[in-house]
Order: C-alpha cells, then structure tokens, then sequence
C-alpha cells in the first residue's frame, strides 16, 4: 500500500515539476515588444512604400522580413492624439487627448500597464509629448515638450539632463545602452519614440551632402483646390508660406529684419530660429553655419528676380531636402538597434514594429504638414517582424489603424485585452493578411481648428474604394472615389449618380459613430 502511495505522490510531483517548468518555459518564450516610433513620417519617404524620394533599408528591412501593412490610418492626424490613442486603444474623445495641449491623464489603463501586470518590463525613451509624466513605465527618459534637435533636454525619471549631440542619436544610444544595461530575465517592451522627422527638420551635419540633386515637384503642387469645400482654402500649410527663418534655416541677414508672426501672437518664428540656434556648441554652430551660409547667400542673390513660382519651388526643395535627411537618420539608427538585437540574440524572439504618430505632407497639394483626413496625412506607415507568427513578404491591404496596436501588444503577450478597448488585435492578418471579416470600413475625427495651419474640424469614413468627409463647422462634405480619383482632386459629394452611395456612407459614419460611442453632438 506504500508502495503504491509512493508511486502516486511521484507521479504527482513529477507533474506538478513538468507544470512548472512548462509554465516557466512558456514565460521565457514570450516575445518581446520593441515599438520603434516617429513623428510625421509620411508613407511617401520611406522606400518600401515609394522609392523615388530616399532609400530606407533598415526601416524595408522590418516589412520585407515580416509583414507591410499599405492601409493603416491614424484615428486623428495629431501628435498628441494619435500617442493616446496607441497607448490607450481608445478614440480621442474617450482617452480624453483630443487637441495638441491637452493633458494626459495618466491614471487610465493603458497598454504598458497592463503589460506590467503580464510580467513585462517596460520603457520608453524619446518623445512623450503628452503634458504629463509618463506611468507605466519602469523606465522612461523623454524629451522635455517637444524636444530639440540639438543638445536636447532628457526627462530621465524624474531628472533633467541636458544630452550633447544630435537628438536622434541620443535617442538610439539611450535605447542601446539601456537594453544593455537594464534588460532582465523578464520579456520586455520598449518605446523607442524619435522626435524626427518634426518641423523644423533640423538634419545632423553628417547628412548635409545628401540629396544635393533637386526633387521632383508633386503632380499637385499646385492644386487650386477647385471642387473642394472651403475647408481646403481656408488652412494655412501651405508651402509657399513657409517661414525664411526657422523653415528655411535662413538668418536674418538674409531677408532683412524679422517681420514673420506666423499669424500667432505668441510666437515668433524668427525667435524659435534663433534659439534653436544659441542652444548649438561652437563646433556644431560652425558645421551648420558653413553649409547654409552659402545658402543664406544664394537666397540674398536671387530673391528680387524670382517670381512667386520659382520662391515657392525653392522652399519646396528646402524643405524637402532637410526633411529627408531627418528620416536618413532614423533609417541609420534604427539599423543600430537591430543590428544590437541580432548581435545579441535578441531579434527572433521580439516582435518589432516600426509606425508613425501620422503622414505628412510632401508638397502633395501644396502643402506640408497633417491634420486633414486625405490619404497622405489619414495615412500611416506600419511594418511588422516577428519569424515566429508573420511570415517574411507579407504584405496586408486591409485596414487597420493605430487604435489596433495595444490589443495587438497585449494579446501577443498573452494579456487579456480590456472590453472597452476600441481596437482589434492584428494577430490575425499575421497569418490571413487578407482576412475577409476584418473591417469593412475606418472611422476618423479631428478636433482641433484655431491656432496652427487653421486646419477645420472634421470627422469621416473610409471604405476600401470610397472617402466621405464632413466639415461639419462649415456644414460641408466631400466624397471621393478612392478606386478612380487617388489623389482625391474631384469632390463628388452632392452630385446626383453618387446620391446613393453618398447616402449609404453616411448611414456607415452614423453606425460607427454609435459603435466607437462617440457624443451625440460634435
């Protein structure tokens, strides 16, 4: 009787060891998440997407190791915003980060939370841009505000330092040497958060003999807006207006006495300019100074014999170039991280995932900058790697929006994912990008149409072929056939052969509204 007593409890214990050890093999084979971030990084400058403007290899290689998604939108074109939405999985007016100053609160459950509750370690580094102090987080060491390029202040939990360099350099040896450092035995998550390439493109000098050929200009530079609402003419984005001074990197000199208000009575772009400027060393100020004097003194030579065509190109090509070797910058470092993770064993088991807060514009419609609803800022880039679930080469044309990413990261981690978050877990177009029942339609708003660019409220729906937007201040919709018209030049809201699929649009904006619980009144 022992003897069989004996022969039970070894069964027992064995099975109780073999859990254990399954349990245990099951934490370590977590994934880790490391989600590499940028601002204003539009589809158009990255090669995977379109390679007539720069070559991004670090950045393809993600996609082409893994999965391209070519429709993936932002629930509101903001930085602020679309930030609360990724860490929250909800809709601005639920997180409650509606307009660019607004304040997070960060006692709501966000993704990193609850990562942490699921055993993770996490961090973020970079930008934060959200008005309070980041929660959730093990680790964080954020720029203060907005950041600056150069030498920038770093918010280090709870310290300030001031970093010498270049800001996006920083950012990748302050992510290096903290998984270096700090990573334990737990999955971790990091938030590696670029401030480029943000206005006012303010290029490491290693970069300044890049791109040195002009830029072809966009077939819709000069689009007149003509079958438009009002809402199209009444921004303030245009290139063509941009600012000599903290746009151009031209000094005073060069155009006279600062007049540029920037239509703003607190701020002064001459001003923000010069501070950028003072904030240099001697040797970083004399780098800058040697390659754009000569550009300072070109613009001095020319400008009385340029008509307003030939000034608006010259911005444009300005604009482009700094902006551009930006995104160089973090394609480069963003290639130290990976080549840091394979180096030590760490790229297989991570799913990497690189996005941006939202598109922008390069010229398309005249214009630069985000906020409308058109594809070129609604429009994100999104690459995904991960060997163990996402086969190399996928390429998904669904749908999905950065609202999907916290369902995404938790669910990945084994998390449970809270009912009232808003998005869905991608883990299925890992395995079907084209999964048939996914979503047959994206919902967006933007809130914010006083101050910057002038850019008015508007709210809307997407379809795979069509778009419907509502100016709803100025009481005015645009429909766009999105299979015919991709630029999105011929407004065909109100016209009497789309009636009916005008009509069914709105049916669909009324449905998600309800669904994404929004207020009855705007």
């Amino acid at each position: 009787m022992k003897k069989i007593a004996f022969f039970i409890f070894g069964i027992y214990l064995t099975t109780i060891l073999n859990c254990t050890k399954i349990a245990e093999q099951q934490e370590v084979e977590k994934p880790n998440i490391l989600f590499l971030f940028t601002d204003d990084h539009a589809k158009n400058a990255l090669s995977i997407y379109n390679d007539k403007l720069i070559q991004t290899p670090n950045i393809d290689r993600i996609g082409k190791e893994g999965m391209v998604f070519n429709n993936a939108f932002v629930t509101n074109s903001l930085c602020g915003p679309s930030r609360a939405t990724i860490l929250t999985g909800k809709y601005s007016h639920l997180n409650g980060f509606m307009k660019n100053g607004d304040r997070f609160d960060g006692a709501q459950p966000t993704f990193p939370k609850l990562l942490q509750s699921a055993g993770y370690q996490t961090s973020i580094v970079g930008k934060w841009h959200l008005g309070t102090t980041p929660t959730g987080f093990d680790y964080y060491n954020v720029l203060r505000g907005q950041g600056s390029y150069y030498n920038p202040l770093l918010i280090e939990n709870g310290d300030t330092v001031i970093h010498q360099g270049h800001v996006t350099d920083i950012i990748t040896d302050l992510s290096i040497n903290y998984l270096k450092d700090s990573i334990s035995d737990k999955p971790f998550c990091m938030m590696v958060q670029y401030k480029a390439p943000h206005r006012n493109w303010m290029p490491h000098p290693r970069y300044f003999d890049d791109f040195a050929d002009d830029l072809p200009i966009p077939e819709t530079f000069y689009d007149d807006y003509n079958t438009r609402s009002e809402a199209a003419e009444k921004s303030d984005m245009r290139i063509a207006d941009m600012f000599l001074s903290m746009d151009m990197k031209l000094m005073p000199d060069a155009f006279g006495e600062d007049n540029e208000t920037g239509g703003l009575a607190d701020f002064n772009p001459a001003k923000n300019w010069e501070n950028n400027i003072n904030r240099m060393s001697p040797e970083q100020l004399n780098k800058w100074m040697t390659y754009y004097g000569p550009i300072n003194e070109f613009y001095k030579n020319n400008i009385d014999n340029w008509s307003e065509k030939e000034l608006a190109e010259w911005k444009y090509q300005r604009y482009m170039k700094d902006y551009l070797r930006c995104v160089k910058s973090v394609d480069d470092n963003i290639g130290r991280i990976l080549k840091y993770l394979e180096e030590n064993d760490l790229l297989e088991n991570t799913l990497i995932v690189y996005s941006s807060d939202q598109g922008f514009y390069l010229g398309e419609h005249g214009w630069y900058d985000k906020r409308f609803m058109y594809e070129e800022s609604f429009g994100t880039p999104m690459v995904m790697r991960y060997p163990d679930k996402i086969k190399a080469g996928s390429v998904s044309e669904e749908m999905v929006m950065n609202l999907d990413l916290a369902a995404t990261f938790l669910e990945i981690a084994g998390a449970p994912v809270p009912d009232d978050m808003q998005g869905k877990s991608m883990l299925p177009l890992f395995s079907d990008p084209g999964k048939s029942d996914w979503r047959d339609a994206v919902y967006y708003h933007y809130y914010a149409n006083v101050g910057w660019h002038s850019v008015q409220r508007h709210e809307g729906v997407r379809t795979k072929t069509h778009k419907l937007i509502n100016f709803y201040d100025l009481d005015a919709w645009e429909l766009y056939d999105l299979e015919n018209d991709q630029q999105e030049l011929n407004n065909i809201s109100g016209k009497t052969e789309f009636v009916k699929m005008e009509d069914a649009l709105k049916n669909k904006l009324h449905a998600l509204r309800k669904e994404y619980k929004l207020p009855n009144k705007n």
